[in-house]
């Protein structure tokens, strides 16, 4: 491999001759062999945004010469557009402020404007990483405004969409299923008669609750920690620098984004973080709760519950031949559990607020717009390959209810509570059901009886 040289405040590195980014970067991937783990696009994208208007709104403060906001701000609009993506090569796992990515970004975009002008990439002239990529800029505010950006960028382009369409799948199946009689179940025992389109509303009102919790949390997203520099005074920036760069960035994704109302807690906490990734945990369980339902609803197709039918995707064993698995469902709670896993890794990054910064904010980063990202795809497959694909076996649903014993219960307001008890007993022990030992005992009339028992 060939490679050039780059000098920093501390001296001179060997970067890869082809490499956007320098000396900074070049030490970060050096110090920190530790995991294959990197940020995903969409914090580099979002990253490489606040570079963007950021070198705009320097140019209308007349801090930044139009060449090199020109320059810089076309380097930024190339990583937006996906382009350079093998240039951040940062570990997750680094320093805790996400320096070492924040100069990861300064470098490559510093690099490229510098080709742009000069048709040489690297270096740190004309277009310094520091001088002019990150002027006004702290990797101590930049870093969590781009959390906060990028959670609520890829929420509302994301998961909110695939939310929606399961929520729809979901009461879809509720109205189609709305006059199919089944047997409730309570600790997994037989209860009493339920509608299966009432099963399946419950399903899709906490999938609606789910989007109102994460909704709940959008106008603390919303607040940007730019602005504070290095510990939340505003050292060395504009005072008109932030507000005009979260103008920018509301105009280019279409959300209201506003200036931190205190960036002391914006840099120093990351609970808006914690509490967005506690929503996306409840979610989380949601969908365990609904997926498991479904995978025993349709369990069998001899043995098992059997009252509904999911699609068939794919074969389900590499011995038994004609086997099918609940596949989607399976997904659905292993996304689950990650999330989850991933709730509890963002709870511990919260606590790492000393005094005036947050020193886990790559790992909350990681986590947060992980469980947001798969969630939303995890979402759209549901209802696509499994919901919307579910029909209802109606026999099944009135063979159960026949048999049950707690169909007994219907009989209750008529008779007490003891003796529909003695007529159960008597039902499961002759191995009839409650309907014909009801008539044998002549408890009511035939007629009574029945129009009980069907209510």
């Amino acid at each position: 491999m060939k490679y050039r040289e780059e000098k920093d405040s501390m001296g001179t590195v060997n970067v890869p001759a082809d490499a956007y980014y320098g000396s900074q970067t070049q030490r970060a991937v050096d110090n920190f062999p530790i995991s294959d783990l990197r940020f995903p696009a969409a914090f580099v994208h979002n990253l490489a945004l606040v570079k963007q208007c950021a070198a705009q709104v320097n140019h209308t403060l007349g801090l930044l010469d139009s060449e090199f906001a020109d320059a810089i701000s076309r380097a930024s609009r190339e990583v937006m557009d996906g382009k350079h993506g093998n240039q951040f090569v940062v570990d997750i796992f680094q320093t805790g402020s996400g320096t070492s990515t924040n100069m990861n970004m300064n470098e490559v975009v510093a690099s490229r404007a510098n080709e742009i002008l000069s048709g040489e990439k690297g270096g740190r002239s004309p277009v310094h990483p520091n001088d002019h990529v990150n002027l006004g800029q702290s990797s101590n505010d930049v870093i969590p405004t781009v959390i906060h950006l990028a959670a609520l960028r890829l929420i509302h382009e994301h998961l909110i969409p695939s939310l929606e369409s399961l929520k729809d799948a979901l009461s879809v199946k509720a109205r189609e299923f709305k006059d199919i009689r089944k047997l409730g179940r309570t600790h997994l025992q037989d209860a009493v008669p339920m509608f299966l389109g009432q099963e399946f509303s419950g399903y899709a009102r906490q999938i609606e609750l789910a989007v109102d919790r994460i909704g709940a949390v959008e106008p603390r997203l919303a607040e940007l920690a730019l602005g504070g520099t290095a510990v939340g005074s505003g050292l060395n920036t504009h005072p008109d620098f932030a507000s005009k760069v979260i103008g920018l960035i509301s105009d280019h994704s279409g959300l209201s984004f506003t200036e931190a109302g205190n960036h002391f807690e914006a840099q120093a906490a990351q609970d808006t973080a914690v509490e967005t990734s506690g929503a996306l945990k409840t979610l989380a369980v949601s969908l365990v709760k609904i997926a498991n339902d479904i995978r025993w609803l349709a369990s069998g197709p001899r043995s098992g519950i059997g009252e509904i039918n999911i699609p068939s995707l794919q074969p389900g064993s590499s011995i038994m031949p004609g086997k099918v698995n609940p596949v989607i469902p399976e997904a659905v709670m292993q996304v689950a559990a990650q999330v989850m896993g991933n709730d509890a890794t963002i709870m511990m990054g919260g606590q790492a607020g000393n005094f005036e910064l947050n020193l886990m904010l790559p790992v909350i980063a990681y986590n947060l717009l992980q469980s947001i990202a798969l969630l939303g795809s995890v979402c759209g497959v549901f209802a696509e390959k499994c919901i919307a694909g579910i029909t209802a076996n109606r026999e099944t649903c009135a063979a159960y209810i026949e048999k049950s014993l707690a169909l007994v219960t219907a009989l209750v307001p008529e008779i007490g509570y003891d003796k529909a008890a003695a007529i159960a007993k008597k039902a499961y022990e002759s191995g009839k059901t409650i309907r014909e030992v009801a008539v044998e005992e002549k408890i009511l009339s035939g007629d009574t009886i029945n129009k009980l028992l069907n209510s």
